[in-house]
């Protein structure tokens, strides 16, 4: 099969051999060629080329536009992020320190109550035992005139009413 080939190329040659003109013929095809290449360079380079470069490079500074924006706007949530921590921290602290001055304030008020509570306690408990004190005389006084009356009587009995006066 591979001889066919071979033999077909060689006829083919010879007939073009036969005919004029070769594989670089230097006939007016070559510069009409050559000027059909360069007026489609420049038609496509008008056409397709610039409008096609020029929308690659807007494309490129739009795409470098958003970046360095986003670059500006992430910059910016961060500077805002510690801003907010740092903020927090005091308001935690200012939290913290209201909160503790406010117990300390309800342990002052619990201690003044407490003691106001104790006075008043030691005062009744004063004035209970004044008053038990004051019945407890009383008692003793009325019961030390019952002891006299009853003595008078217990003497009258025994020795007679003439003789206890």
């Amino acid at each position: 099969m591979m001889h066919w080939t071979v033999l077909l190329a060689t006829e083919v040659a010879e007939t073009v051999a036969e005919e004029g003109g070769g594989l670089f013929d230097f006939d007016a095809t070559l510069p009409l060629m050559a000027i059909q290449f360069v007026v489609l360079v420049a038609v496509l380079n008008v056409l397709f080329y610039k409008p096609l470069g020029k929308a690659l490079d807007e494309r490129e500074e739009f795409i470098r536009t958003k970046q360095q924006t986003a670059r500006d706007r992430l910059a910016q949530a961060q500077t805002l992020a510690q801003k907010y921590e740092q903020e927090l921290v005091d308001v935690r602290r200012q939290s913290q320190d209201i909160i503790a001055s406010a117990q300390s304030e309800a342990q002052k008020i619990v201690a003044g109550k407490v003691q106001e509570a104790q006075q008043q306690v030691q005062q009744q408990r004063e004035a209970t035992a004044r008053e038990i004190e004051q019945q407890k005389a009383e008692a003793f006084a009325s019961l030390e005139g019952q002891v006299d009356a009853l003595s008078h009587q217990i003497l009258e009995k025994l020795l007679g009413p003439e003789l206890v006066r």
